[in-house]
C-alpha cells in the first residue's frame, strides 16, 4: 500500500496515476477517514492517560466513591473509543488497499495491453520449408501430452505430460539452477548491463504449496474471483505462483542491511482457476489450472530496486537467446502493469504454429508498495528503518515455454529438435 502521508502530500498526482492505471478512488474519503482515525486515536490516549494517573492515585490513597465513579467511567468511554478507533482502522485500512501503486515516470500512459511498447524485438522467425504446426497438433505424432485422460481424472485444463517433455523441463531446471547459483555469471550478466548491484548469486527454494488468507491479501496478489483457488473448510489459497509465498517469507519482520540483497529462485506448481479466460486457449497447454513454474524473487534497498528489476529482465532475456526463440521485449503501460506495480516489462516469444508472439514472461517491480502491505522492513546503518523494496519475475513458465520450444524446434516429419544449450542435461539427446 501507499505511505499515507505521500498521498495527503501528492493528492493531484496520486489521483491522476491511479486514473491512468484504470482504478477509480475516493482520495477525499480516504483522507476523511484519515482524519478521523487520527482524531479518535489521541481522544483514546487522553482517556488511557487518565486513567494512568487516577490508577497512580489509587495506589497511594484509598479511592473514593467519585473516584471510583470515575474510573468505571473512563473505562467505559474508553472501551466505546477504543471500538471507534478499531472500525475505523479497518476501513482505512479498506480503502487506502484500494489505491494502486504509482506507476514510474518512464511508464508510458496507455488505456490497455494494446498500448504496451515494444522496446526491442531479438531474432527473426525461422522460414520453413514446411507449414510449421502449432503444439497441439504436433502432439498428434509425438504423444507428449495427454489432455483427454487428465480430463477424467481433474477435469478440463489439466494435462498429462510425458516422456521427452518431461525430460525437457527438467533439463531446463538444471540448467537455470547451475546458471542462477553461480556468483560469476550474475556477476557478468551486471557488468554487461551496467548495473551497480551486487553480485550475489540467487538461492534455490522450493517454497510452501498453501498461503493463508491474511499473509495472501497482504501480497497485494490475491484475486479470488479471476485467479486462485480456495480450500473449502480452510483459510488456506492453493499458491498460483511461487513469488507469492514467497514476497511475504519475511512479513512482519526488520532485516539487517547486509542481508541485501535476498535473491530467491523458486520452483513451485501453481494453480490458477482461469475464470475469466472461457473459450480462451482451450487446445494445448498455453492456459492451464495447473502448471510448473521457476520464479525470481528479490528483496533489496530503495536504492537498488530498479537495478534489481533490470537485472531481472537481463536473466530473462539471457535465457531465451539461449534458446534461440525470437522474441520481443515490451515496456508495459500504466494500465496493464498491475495494481501492486510501479513498472512492468513483459516477453512474449513467437510460435510459429501460431503465427503471432505469445506472452511467456514478465517482469514486475513494487517499490515499496508490497512491502508497506507486508511490514518487512530493513535497519540502515544509521539505525533507521526504512521498507524493503520487492521484485519478481518469471524465468520459465513450463507450459509455455515447452510449447514455444515445441513449435520453434518442429522438424518436416514432425519431430522436435533439442536446443543445442540443452543437450549435455539430455545426455547428448537430439530429439524427443
Amino acid at each position: 500500500m501507499l505511505d499515507i502521508q505521500y498521498i495527503r502530500d501528492n493528492k493531484e498526482l496520486v489521483q491522476e496515476k491511479a486514473s491512468q492505471k484504470g482504478y477509480p478512488i475516493n482520495l477525499d474519503e480516504l483522507l476523511n477517514l484519515d482524519n478521523e482515525l487520527r482524531h479518535n486515536i489521541q481522544i483514546l490516549e487522553d482517556l488511557l492517560n487518565q486513567r494512568n494517573v487516577l490508577s497512580a492515585q489509587f495506589s497511594n490513597n484509598r479511592p473514593s466513591e467519585d473516584d471510583i465513579e470515575k474510573g468505571k467511567e473512563l473505562k467505559n468511554k474508553s472501551a466505546e473509543i477504543e471500538k471507534t478507533v478499531n472500525d475505523l482502522k479497518k476501513k482505512f485500512t479498506d480503502t487506502i488497499k484500494k489505491v494502486p501503486n504509482m506507476p514510474l515516470e518512464m511508464v508510458p500512459v496507455g488505456l490497455s495491453e494494446n498500448d504496451n511498447v515494444i522496446y526491442k524485438k531479438v531474432g527473426e522467425p525461422l522460414n520453413y520449408d514446411f507449414v510449421p504446426k502449432n503444439h497441439w497438433e504436433l502432439n498428434e505424432a509425438n504423444s507428449l501430452i495427454d489432455k483427454t485422460r487428465a480430463a477424467k481424472v481433474a477435469g478440463s485444463r489439466f494435462v498429462y505430460l510425458k516422456g521427452g517433455l518431461v525430460r525437457l523441463q527438467f533439463a531446463i531446471i538444471n540448467w537455470v539452477m547451475d546458471k542462477l547459483t553461480d556468483e560469476a555469471f550474475i556477476a557478468g550478466l551486471i557488468k554487461d548491463n551496467n548495473l551497480n548491484i551486487s553480485t550475489k548469486a540467487f538461492v534455490p527454494i522450493l517454497p510452501p504449496g498453501l498461503v493463508n488468507t491474511s499473509s495472501y491479501m497482504a501480497t497485494t496478489r490475491l484475486d479470488a474471483e479471476e485467479v486462485t483457488y480456495k480450500l473449502a473448510d480452510d483459510e488456506m489459497w492453493m499458491n498460483a505462483s511461487a513469488e507469492h509465498s514467497l514476497c511475504n517469507m519475511y512479513q512482519d519482520e526488520i532485516l539487517a542491511s547486509q542481508q541485501l540483497p535476498i535473491r530467491y529462485l523458486g520452483y513451485a506448481t501453481s494453480y490458477r482457476r482461469e475464470a475469466g479466460s472461457y473459450g480462451k486457449d482451450t487446445e494445448g497447454i498455453i492456459r492451464l489450472h495447473q502448471f510448473d513454474k521457476l520464479e525470481m524473487e528479490v528483496f533489496s534497498t530503495p536504492e537498488t530496486g530498479l537495478d534489481e528489476h533490470k537485472l531481472l529482465v537481463a536473466i530473462e532475456e539471457y535465457f531465451v537467446s539461449q534458446l534461440e526463440l525470437p522474441y520481443q521485449l515490451l515496456e508495459k503501460c500504466t494500465a496493464d502493469i498491475g495494481k501492486p506495480n510501479a513498472k512492468g516489462m513483459d516477453i512474449e516469444i513467437w510460435f510459429p504454429g501460431q503465427n503471432k508472439y505469445r506472452e511467456t514472461h514478465s517482469a514486475d517491480y513494487m517499490t515499496d508498495f508490497q512491502a508497506r502491505s507486508l511490514k518487512t522492513r530493513f535497519r540502515k546503518e544509521d539505525n533507521s528503518i526504512d521498507f524493503v523494496h520487492n521484485n519478481d519475475a518469471t524465468v520459465f513458465a513450463f507450459s509455455r515455454i515447452l510449447a514455444a520450444l515445441m513449435e520453434n524446434y518442429q522438424t518436416k516429419e514432425g519431430q522436435i529438435k533439442v536446443p543445442e544449450v540443452l543437450k549435455n542435461y539430455l545426455g547428448g539427446m537430439e530429439k524427443i
